[in-house]
């Protein structure tokens, strides 16, 4: 079963509150759901986990932010790199321009960790408050085209 099928059934039998996880190969996701139903879900945290990347390079890391970007076209924003650490070999990216209502300021954060670590979380921001991770709501087709677009992009 690949790592989306695996991810769809665990969908499917879901429910709020409750974790996801599959693994495909050398590959490991785990996601956290907020909210789940017929259509759509919220997610808190969506990581991949792999061991392929576990001697990149910044450069490298940077290239894979590169791919995620063009192909996470369909999120609320697009994403972008913000940083990149050359000395913990940690890129950050984040939603370019994000989310701007009367009261905060919303966007997608994804960090890609050498050792093998995505992740990617909805943070809110108020003016005068420090930033909190928000539930970041996706149809269930959407949902699955990231598990893909993750699993491809570290094959």
């Amino acid at each position: 079963m690949t790592l989306v099928e695996e991810v769809r059934a665990a969908l499917a039998a879901g429910a709020a509150g409750q974790r996801i996880e599959a693994r495909e190969a050398s590959q490991e996701f785990t996601c956290d759901l907020a909210a789940i139903d017929s259509l759509a879900c919220a997610f808190t945290s969506f990581a991949l986990a792999t061991d392929r990347l576990a001697g990149a390079t910044p450069d490298e890391l940077k290239r894979l932010g590169e791919k995620l970007s063009a192909r996470l076209t369909y999120l609320l924003e697009p994403i972008s790199p913000v940083e990149i650490d050359h000395g913990e070999c940690v890129v950050q990216m984040r939603s370019s321009p994000p989310q701007r209502d009367e009261d905060r300021t919303s966007y997608y954060e994804l960090v890609i960790r050498r050792g093998g670590a995505l992740r990617l979380c909805r943070y809110a921001k108020a003016p005068g408050d420090v930033r909190q991770i928000i539930p970041a709501h996706v149809t269930r087709e959407v949902f699955l085209r990231l598990v893909g677009d993750f699993s491809a992009v570290v094959a």
